[in-house]
């Protein structure tokens, strides 16, 4: 009967599946970590698993607690929730890494103690000119030098001052897994070496820590950025060692999620003002629209649909199907799927939506009054339909709100009226003047009456002054929707405002 060591990868299915997000606080979070984030919790949904979340917080000189605060906030806002971990509890806790040191020092004791750690006295400029003298490149990399060093060695060095190292013994053979979303790989023997794993200061690494936590959580399996696929040989020489000393019976399955590429084809920067969550949320995404565009980074709902929901996502989405190719942020296609997902609101929700961007323009204040509200009842369907961004809402909305003189009339919107534009204003005045009735279809049937009609006037010609008199823009709600919110006496004096402006 074989006694060989067995490694077997997770079998996890259905409920049994262990998925986790792990970011590391550093920095306003990026669109490729939320992606991230998302595809582990709709795998999480779909299979009936669990989403495990917790932090990465070992590096003191760039973590912060504001960074930890927004990762926070934007999964909440993007309704991205989590099983187990920060803020939620669980059985495997605590989880953030800064207060796991003990649990650490634990696991290193006992890999030291089953000689799957050993100490590593070499510099680089040691093992540097080892390879030179080997015939190797000088930046060939480690050479396992400390591997077989005797007590007497280990006492000496320590006798020059030096501290150690600790270095996981990888083994000597070909390393293979099935990723989940790249098929097949392997790395060959001797493509990787044996590791630092813990420093002379005696601090763990993140190499070590990350598999470490995944193990004693009982991570089944690690979906993760494609930029990470290089240290799968590592982890996976890692979980081996910790499946010898019992502290997990498998290795998890790995999926490496494509690369978030911004212009030019290059890798979405930090520096990006795109690749900042919280950029598309103050410009007026709402969480449903980017949900949606951040799932088609990598992944799609059906050849003939982009447009879907949370739910839907969650029914159809399985890791097998991503796309290992680079997937390209589009910020027009992004605004349109957006601009999708405005629409699918229900009038009352939109309208509620885009209070935020009005109070943040300076239009509205809180709480409104009962004017206010009426207004937007009356408006939010008139700009629902032509809105991409809740951003659009102080531009489109915010002349309904403003008294005659403080309206600004926008310079390209002056540029684009005819040159009887003054004939124009005097016509329409002279027929609104004598206008009782005033609701949208009445101003229509006049106005037609006395620009179209009267004057031949092509409709386009015929409206634009209004339009601009009335908005102070070139692009607005419907012109006779919002001339009946207006009433008669402030519509009847945007028009005569540019007309004088005009006479001027």
């Amino acid at each position: 009967m074989s006694t060989a060591p067995s490694y077997p990868f997770s079998s996890a299915t259905g409920s049994d599946v262990r998925v986790r997000f792990c970011p590391s606080p550093t920095g306003t979070p990026h669109v490729g970590l939320i992606r991230t984030a998302l595809f582990n919790w709709a795998y999480a949904r779909h299979t009936g698993g669990k989403l495990v979340f917790r932090i990465e917080d070992t590096d003191a000189a760039r973590d912060s607690e504001e960074s930890y605060t927004q990762i926070i906030e934007g999964l909440r806002w993007l309704n991205i929730d989590w099983d187990e971990g920060i803020e939620v509890g669980g059985p495997h806790g605590p989880y953030r890494q800064s207060q796991r040191s003990s649990v650490y020092d634990d696991v290193i004791e006992k890999l030291k103690a089953s000689g799957h750690l050993y100490e590593s006295f070499s510099t680089a400029e040691e093992i540097e000119a080892r390879n030179v003298q080997a015939g190797r490149p000088a930046q060939h990399g480690y050479d396992n030098y400390d591997r077989e060093l005797t007590d007497e060695q280990r006492a000496a060095f320590r006798a020059e001052g030096r501290q150690p190292a600790l270095r996981l013994r990888v083994p000597d053979e070909d390393l293979s897994f099935s990723d989940l979303v790249r098929g097949d790989i392997t790395f060959p023997a001797g493509s990787f070496i044996d590791f630092v794993v813990v420093r002379p200061n005696g601090k763990p690494l993140y190499t070590f820590v990350n598999p470490v936590d995944d193990a004693l959580m009982g991570v089944t399996h690690v979906l993760r950025g494609e930029d990470l696929l290089p240290s799968t040989p590592r982890q996976i020489a890692l979980y081996r060692a910790l499946i010898d000393i019992g502290l997990t019976t498998f290795v998890p399955r790995f999926g490496h999620l494509p690369t978030v590429l911004g212009e030019g084809n290059k890798k979405l920067s930090k520096r990006n003002p795109e690749s900042n969550l919280f950029h598309h949320r103050d410009r007026g995404f709402v969480p449903e629209g980017l949900d949606n565009y951040l799932a088609l980074l990598g992944w799609g709902y059906s050849a003939d649909r982009d447009v879907f929901t949370l739910d839907e996502m969650v029914e159809r989405f399985d890791i097998v199907d991503v796309n290992p190719n680079p997937a390209r942020f589009d910020i027009k296609k992004a605004e349109s799927i957006n601009g999708d997902h405005i629409r699918m609101l229900s009038v009352d929700d939109f309208a509620e939506r885009c209070v935020p961007y009005l109070v943040e323009a300076g239009i509205l204040t809180e709480p409104l009054s009962d004017a206010q509200r009426e207004i937007l009842a009356q408006a939010a369907p008139l700009v629902q339909t032509r809105m991409s961004l809740l951003g659009d809402a102080p531009g489109m909305l915010g002349f309904l709100f403003q008294e005659t003189s403080s309206v600004e009339l926008q310079a390209d919107a002056l540029k684009s009226l005819p040159k009887n534009a003054l004939d124009v204003l005097d016509a329409a005045l002279a027929a609104l003047r004598e206008t009782e009735e005033w609701s949208a279809e009445t101003l229509q049937q006049v106005l037609a009456e006395a620009l179209v009609e009267k004057l031949e006037l092509k409709p386009r010609v015929a409206y634009g002054p209004l339009r601009v008199a009335v908005s102070g823009r070139r692009v607005s709600p419907p012109l006779f929707e919002s001339m009946e919110i207006l009433g008669k006496a402030d519509s009847i004096a945007r028009l005569e405002r540019l007309a004088a402006h005009l006479e001027s």
